[in-house]
């Protein structure tokens, strides 16, 4: 497994990088095909110190990609906090697997990580602006498998190739609670 610590506004030393590391090889004995972990660490300039230092760490294992993000008063407890978090979501996403009684070996997915939410850019009678561009790889997968994979990434939408239809579909959280699928056609 090969963990990468990078920081952001913070000095990482190498009791940080060690402290990370050894709490992220406590998850691979839940989830053993971990391939590559990544930790951001962050000092956030805010006015309240309960959430000034920020830990988000993306786990890719076995073509799935788990994210999970914390932020507190002290990076080690935001380091703590966000593999607690990550540890429930390997908990459901290994129970989902075992109760649709898929094999790990099944998951044909590869990376996919969608653009973040930018921040909007508020100017009065001005129109936005395309601030990021991001290319990625769209893999083939069913819409339970995108709909599983948007939801291990905590995104609000999730953009996959449907072999069922050959097209390039969206699938989405809706505002009721339920999902929404986008399936486009050239007119």
């Amino acid at each position: 497994m090969k963990v990468m610590v990078n920081g952001r506004n913070i000095e990482v030393t190498d009791y940080m990088r060690e402290y990370v590391t050894k709490k992220v090889d406590r998850l691979e004995r839940y989830l053993p095909q971990i391939g590559e972990v990544r930790a951001d660490l962050n000092q956030n300039m805010t006015r309240s110190a309960d959430d000034r230092f920020t830990a988000q760490i993306t786990i890719w294992a076995n073509g799935q990609i788990l994210r999970a993000e914390e932020s507190t008063s002290d990076i080690f407890a935001s380091v703590d906090a966000t593999v607690d978090k990550i540890s429930s979501q390997i908990r459901r996403f290994k129970g989902r697997r075992h109760d649709n009684k898929r094999r790990a070996a099944h998951a044909a997915t590869r990376e996919v990580e969608l653009a973040e939410i930018a921040e909007e850019l508020v100017a009065e009678e001005e129109p936005g602006y395309i601030i990021r561009r991001k290319q990625f790889l769209v893999e083939p997968m069913d819409e339970e498998e995108a709909l599983e994979q948007m939801e291990l990434l905590g995104h609000d939408f999730f953009v996959f190739h449907n072999p069922q239809t050959n097209n390039v579909n969206v699938i989405y959280r809706r505002k009721d609670g339920n999902y929404g699928l986008l399936i486009p056609s050239v007119g």
